[in-house]
């Protein structure tokens, strides 16, 4: 396993060497101190892991980890962030290009607890068991186009609320739907929205992006026998439990994740993790739906932080992270929009069980909402 750090020394932990040490001789760190010897380093030879520091002299780190996943798409990508755990969500831009984010000071059990996470979700992502299972799709559903739009407009501070407007009218069948949605009981305050410029200004521009984000996914035409109506209901209700739950920081990419978690359900050929296995019976062998979804998801290149809520939001344990970021929330606002479970064992362990309450109260004031709509 070769890693390499880029960026200034003192930011790494004095003892990770001997935690290395005690993995093996295959394991070693290497240290580069600015952006352009990085890319020197992984162009000559493949490298396991890209640790990149939150400065460097030379290039922004998004910048680096972007051009790393150009060179080396599989390497896998770490950028070290301060004040992560205080509720501000990473840049826009290194959300794009980096696959975690970890807090300083950094421990060094932390480090290789996130290299075998992210190992054992690229082994996931990459199982030869479900690139068959999703290449047996004849039409694998391709992009939200629109949606990729208006993230990048939303990423560049481009386009005023006029020219967002403009985008998704050129769409008339996503416009109607957007505007179906807006006036539903999950966004609406009591006033009607009667067109696309007043969608902007009262929802503001990212939850208009959610919002077709769900007129494009959910209007995927596939061989998949799924209740849309009922999936996009649910979906609807966790994003929006998922964007109360987080910090305002992260409340955008927890809202998306939410909105997307049952995605795979969309896809033939694939299990519903849902479904009660039934005593005696021959095991399923088909991948479950949200194997699927994170796979699908990681083909469109949606940030990792939301492939790996899709991927791991039924078992939230599986995460390494250990801060209640978004693979906690989406787990919550999954679970309690489609009234199952919360595992409580693992809100314990982050600290936040005593917030599962109010949580509930949250989803049935919701739901009530949508009951007397």
């Amino acid at each position: 396993m070769r890693i390499l750090y880029v960026g200034e020394v003192g930011c790494l932990p004095a003892d990770l060497g001997d935690y290395l040490g005690d993995m093996g001789d295959e394991w070693k760190v290497e240290m580069v101190a600015d952006g352009n010897a990085a890319i020197f380093a992984v162009a000559n030879s493949p490298i396991d892991v890209v640790i990149t520091g939150p400065t460097l002299p030379d290039l922004p780190p998004s910048t680096l980890l972007g051009q790393i996943r150009t060179l080396r798409p599989e390497t896998i990508r770490i950028a070290l962030m301060e004040g992560v755990d205080s509720g501000s969500a990473p840049p826009v831009k290194l959300i794009g290009v980096a696959h975690r984010f970890l807090p300083l000071p950094l421990a060094s059990e932390t480090v290789l607890e996130a290299i075998h996470s992210l190992e054992e979700l690229r082994d996931l992502l990459d199982s030869p068991r479900l690139r068959r299972t999703i290449g047996r799709v004849e039409h694998l559903p391709s992009p939200p186009h629109l949606y990729f739009a208006l993230t990048r407009a939303l990423e560049d501070d481009e386009g005023s609320s006029h020219d967002i407007a403009k985008m998704v009218a050129a769409d008339p069948a996503i416009a109607a739907k957007v505007l179906q949605l807006c006036n539903s009981a999950y966004f609406s305050n009591g006033r009607a929205i009667t067109d696309l410029r007043a969608a902007v200004t009262r929802l503001g521009l990212a939850t208009l992006r959610d919002l077709v984000l769900a007129s494009e996914v959910f209007s995927i035409k596939t061989g998949s026998h799924v209740d849309r109506a009922a999936l996009q209901s649910r979906a609807l209700l966790a994003s929006r439990l998922a964007a109360k739950i987080l910090p305002h920081t992260s409340s955008e990419l927890g809202a998306t994740a939410a909105l997307l978690a049952d995605i795979g359900l969309l896809l033939p050929g694939v299990r519903n993790e849902r479904d009660a296995v039934v005593s005696g019976a021959q095991p399923d062998e088909r991948p479950g739906h949200t194997e699927a979804g994170a796979y699908l998801l990681g083909l469109w290149g949606l940030p990792m932080p939301i492939v790996e809520a899709v991927a791991f939001h039924r078992q939230p344990q599986r995460s390494s992270l250990r801060s209640f970021w978004v693979p906690g929330a989406v787990h919550v606002a999954g679970a309690l929009a489609s009234n199952e479970p919360v595992d409580e064992a693992y809100l314990s362990s982050l600290g936040v069980l005593h917030q599962l309450p109010m949580w509930r109260e949250m989803a049935e004031s919701m739901s009530d909402r949508l009951m007397a709509a």
